[in-house]
């Protein structure tokens, strides 16, 4: 008798649906990106060992933002938290099984989070109390890490097979999956003088990488375009994050309404679905291109973005652009940038940011709720065109979130040759009556 297929459907199903979130992961802007887990045993205890753990975002333009990162783990045995420097765990845990002292976390899997800033000094480790924001490290270097310190006991290890590892790590941000935790050559640490080299007794470590497809099922972001020679804007794609009605419904207030009292995400870590100003594409964030004015050497565009977001304000922003001419990007105005160079020499990739204090902030929308930027770029001989769409983006990613750009066939088009623009017939036409006049006078 044939085997049913009834068993063979989902798995095949299931395994694509991993290929997919697998492709989606790999980002050829940034293909070594991640955030990485490493865990360092310093000391053995009587009944454990103390570590110290580094969370580091090795991601170029994606960064962690407010409520931050929640760490957690399932232990191998019966362990428990003694003590915990520059982080804590959420909660204690049944400790009835100790008597005086009570360890700080009993659970099976803990979850850990980051101090606060201004946390007592006593309480504090060196790269700690960033309340679990990591920067991109292009952005902030020294906040794209943290550390903590954590004392371990109950543990059950054998000297001569190691300590026995953590497993199913997680850092409780949407979109990331860590993988298996591995052991490493152990942490090797300097003296203050550089002279003399400690090291960890045993290093282990874990990458945990991002998939836009795991985070968000509709995008993010959207890319408008105009330019001077064209009176044509053309809009970002209709329903290109969501639609006021239908199955892919977003919640939204119409123009002309007041906003509703709305309390903001808290530090708990709760990530409310966003509540938006109505559009037609009902996305947070709207990208818009502007080729400004051409000059003979050089040509000026201008991009603004603006959060339609009415319950939440991304700081640290960063938006990455791709276009041909990016090579030959002469100055940016309010914007802070770093090139990418994804394909060797060629750097036709930037990743812009705000200038701290002034505009590092996309407020919400009502609030401001926009930042924008001019850049001039020097064009070069044989490559530079207003032809095809050459002057618009090729790719735009908002907080490393690829945005949805219009069908080419509808980009912004040059006049016919046949006809001239506005300023060009003006003047045309005086010179014509300048001649006629000089002509009548002679």
């Amino acid at each position: 008798m044939a085997e049913s297929p009834s068993f063979t459907i989902p798995v095949t199903f299931l395994l694509i649906l991993q290929l997919i979130a697998t492709a989606e992961s790999y980002d050829p802007f940034d293909p070594n990106g991640s955030i990485t887990i490493k865990w360092d045993v310093m000391q053995l205890t009587d009944t454990g060992y103390i570590a110290t753990v580094d969370v580091t975002n090795y991601q170029t333009y994606r960064h962690v933002e407010k409520p931050g990162w929640r760490l957690q783990w399932d232990w191998p045995g019966e362990e428990v938290i003694w003590d915990i420097r520059g982080a804590e765990a959420t909660e204690q845990g049944n400790c009835t099984k100790f008597k005086g002292d009570l360890p700080h976390c009993c659970l099976k899997r803990p979850i850990v989070v980051d101090l606060l800033p201004g946390a007592p000094y006593n309480f504090q480790v060196r790269n700690c109390c960033k309340a679990g924001i990591l920067s991109a490290p292009p952005q902030n270097l020294l906040n794209s890490a943290a550390s903590f310190s954590v004392n371990v006991g109950n543990t059950q290890f054998d000297e001569g097979q190691g300590i026995p590892l953590p497993s199913n790590f997680d850092l409780g941000l949407r979109g990331y999956t860590c993988g298996e935790v591995s052991n490493y050559p152990p942490s090797k640490f300097p003296s203050p003088d550089k002279r003399r080299w400690t090291q960890a007794l045993q290093t282990w470590k874990v990458t945990c990488s991002y998939s836009q497809f795991l985070a968000s099922q509709t995008p993010g972001c959207c890319v408008s375009l105009s330019t001077f020679y064209s009176r044509t804007i053309v809009e970002c794609p209709h329903c290109s994050c969501g639609c006021q009605d239908g199955p892919r419904k977003v919640d939204c207030l119409g123009s002309g309404v007041e906003t509703p009292h709305k309390p903001l995400p808290k530090d708990s870590g709760d990530n409310p679905s966003p509540f938006l100003r109505c559009t037609g594409h009902m996305c947070p964030v709207q990208i818009h291109w502007h080729v400004k004015v051409s000059y003979r050497g050089y040509w000026r565009l201008k991009v603004t973005l603006t959060n339609y977001n009415l319950m939440h304000n991304y700081s640290e922003w960063n938006l990455v652009i791709h276009h041909p001419n990016f090579a030959s990007l002469t100055q940016v105005f309010s914007f802070e940038h770093f090139a990418l160079e994804n394909y060797g020499p060629t750097n036709d990739t930037v990743m812009f940011w705000g200038i701290p204090y002034y505009n590092d902030v996309l407020l919400q929308y009502g609030e401001n709720g926009n930042v924008q930027t001019e850049m001039i770029l020097r064009k070069k001989d044989g490559e530079f065109t207003f032809h095809a769409g050459w002057t618009f983006p090729r790719r735009v990613i908002f907080n490393g979130d690829e945005c949805i750009m219009p069908p080419p066939e509808l980009y912004p088009k040059l006049p016919n040759s046949c006809s001239l623009p506005g300023a060009v017939t003006f003047y045309l036409i005086i010179f014509l009556f300048l001649f006629y006049l000089l002509s009548s006078i002679s």
